[in-house]
């Protein structure tokens, strides 16, 4: 795991890391393999830290992106952790504009009343595919899941002197209202999608007390316990814990409150044979 200091970050990860720096303010978790010498994820999930804004912003496709070298483009998802009662995420514009209005917009800093803001609560997941301006308020604390890769454009910094891309932003923009944002789906008692893309799925499973499960990991997945207390493979979780799976699968025992957990994996649709389970507990103990 790396703590990145940042300036609008948090010194307090509590309850989601026991982490910390001495009174500097973290602003993002960084989930890493342990074995460093391991391939390149797909995949980066972190967690943010956040007491004041982040800047406006705007993530290129694969195309563009490729073009100065960078491997890929960048669509990404949030899940809200937790959020005080007036938490706003900004996605997408008020208003479609034209390309000039657009670039005028950015340059004159008026970007920052052209973009939506909305309401966010804990348990909200909110989809950002590449090309979509975008923005996230204080106070809240954030799961990200993204496409491993840096093509990200800054449009408006509220005051900051780091640099503006500008023409990059123009390019790659979707400059209008953002898509609707799909409603969660259950897919079985324990399994509800959250995103579903290209690129790929965000499920949150909320596990029965006392009962025993397998993740069966067709590829690259992540796991991040949102609640509760479970035996993962040989390590005892609880809120905050992640895991990386690749190919493999990890058995789950939960104990007598159950589990809840974000499951990100590389997928353009939701796997069928994710989870297998439930078994009891006390009948897993048997056989062991």
């Amino acid at each position: 795991m790396r703590l990145v200091r940042k300036p609008w970050g948090s010194t307090s990860l509590r309850p989601w890391s026991a982490n910390s720096r001495d009174g500097e303010a973290i602003g993002k978790l960084w989930f890493q393999r342990i074995d460093t010498s391991a391939p390149a994820t797909a995949l980066l999930f972190k967690r943010l830290f956040l007491t004041e804004k982040l800047s406006i912003q705007v993530h290129s496709d694969n195309v563009y992106a490729r073009s100065p070298g960078m491997p890929h483009g960048k669509t990404e998802a949030w899940y809200v952790l937790s959020a005080t009662p007036d938490a706003k995420v900004a996605v997408g514009l008020n208003t479609r504009m034209a390309t000039q209005q657009l670039r005028v917009t950015i340059e004159d800093g008026s970007i920052a009343d052209a973009v939506k803001w909305h309401r966010i609560r804990a348990g909200d997941a909110v989809f950002v595919p590449a090309g979509t301006i975008h923005a996230i308020g204080p106070v809240l604390v954030i799961a990200d899941i993204q496409q491993s890769s840096d093509a990200t454009f800054r449009t408006f910094d509220y005051g900051c002197r780091r640099e503006h891309h500008v023409a990059d932003a123009v390019a790659v923009a979707d400059a209008g209202p953002a898509g609707a944002q799909v409603a969660l789906r259950r897919r079985s008692e324990v399994r509800t999608l959250l995103i579903a893309c290209p690129y790929f799925v965000l499920e949150r499973i909320d596990l029965s007390a006392n009962s025993g499960w397998e993740v069966e990991a067709g590829g690259e997945t992540w796991l991040l316990a949102l609640e509760g207390n479970a035996q993962i493979g040989a390590v005892h979780a609880t809120a905050g814990a992640a895991f990386f799976l690749a190919a493999d699968h990890v058995a789950i025992e939960t104990d007598r409150v159950g589990l809840s957990a974000l499951v990100a994996y590389v997928a353009a649709e939701p796997l069928t044979g994710l989870l297998a389970g439930p078994s009891p507990k006390q009948s897993m103990e048997a056989r062991s």
